[in-house]
């Protein structure tokens, strides 16, 4: 396993490498003159001069990919253009409220979904897993939109459970005064398409050989159920956790911009409208990195969750 660890880490420099070249064009190529955004649409070639130089978007652009290649290295970003607010001390400062919404969502999201999963996939074809199934349809069609909306008219300020906004200093505040709105809305729309795309992996293994054999030796079915099923189950349901994961990091953003949420998500789209690229650009390079180091530990737990996969 140490091999295939350090074989994979070493497969990482050169996916970071093409992930760096695709944001460095991107940027330079496609996302336009920062100098031009910053300076506004009053302005004289003079001062968009000056504002390029003190960017440092004036030197060539090999010059330019190694400084971004360095600030990678070093996790020195800069600061950002629009609030003068070094590039890592935001992402420090704004990781910390994305995290206390991300991690609840994901770990109830999953349980929830895979013993709802069960359930429904043992009664496979009755009036109950046809009718959750009907559920599902339906609040997959409704916009996320719509969820936050009525949920803060209805428990913020109808009912008065929850408030509508805000954020503290203190994570047990977090926790347990502003994270449980926002994370049980969250569960509404991401519980439909994760039950039902858990519900097809234990049918897939429910129609297996080893099922019924099992059966027919005469284990209970809350064995079969949970030590075969699920067990075997359990491969795709870590690759969709992993494949969801980094998605809901910047996917939050509408929580936290309706719930005043100080997180990533709110950061990205703040920097977006300003044109902040090196906020942007630091965001992407941590996320693609997150991205590969969780990967690689989802395929170091499938020999955890399945003793007979090899590593090659």
């Amino acid at each position: 396993m140490t091999a295939y660890v350090v074989r994979r880490l070493w497969q990482l420099i050169p996916t970071l490498l093409g992930v760096v070249l695709l944001i460095f064009f991107l940027f330079n190529w496609v996302g336009g003159d920062p100098a031009q955004v910053l300076a506004g649409k009053i302005s004289n070639q003079e001062q968009i001069d000056n504002i390029r130089k003190q960017l440092g978007v004036d030197q060539p652009y090999w010059k330019q990919l190694l400084i971004f290649c360095k600030q990678i290295v070093t996790g020195d970003f800069g600061r950002s253009w629009s609030t003068n607010e070094e590039v890592s001390h935001i992402f420090v400062t704004r990781i910390g409220p994305t995290l206390t919404i991300i991690l609840p969502l994901q770990f109830l999201e999953t349980v929830i979904c895979i013993f709802l999963g069960l359930g429904v996939a043992y009664v496979r074809g009755s009036v109950l897993d046809r009718g959750v199934m009907l559920a599902c349809t339906v609040a997959m069609s409704i916009s996320f939109l719509v969820y936050i909306i009525v949920g803060q008219w209805l428990f913020g300020f109808l009912l008065g459970w929850f408030p509508v906004q805000g954020w503290s200093d203190s994570y047990w505040k977090n926790v347990v005064l502003y994270t449980p709105l926002p994370v049980f809305l969250a569960l509404l729309v991401s519980i439909a398409p994760t039950l039902r795309l858990y519900r097809s992996f234990f049918l897939d293994e429910i129609n297996q050989d080893y099922v019924r054999t099992a059966r027919a030796k005469g284990l209970p079915e809350r064995t079969v159920m949970f030590k075969h099923v699920l067990r075997n189950a359990m491969i795709p349901i870590l690759t969709n956790v992993a494949i969801a994961l980094p998605g809901l990091m910047i996917g939050t953003f509408l929580l936290e911009k309706f719930f005043s949420i100080p997180g990533l998500g709110r950061e990205v789209i703040t920097a977006v409208e300003r044109s902040d690229f090196p906020v942007i650009k630091a965001i992407t390079i941590y996320l693609a990195v997150f991205t590969m180091l969780l990967n690689l530990t989802v395929d170091v737990m499938y020999k955890w969750v399945d003793p007979r996969v090899e590593f090659k």
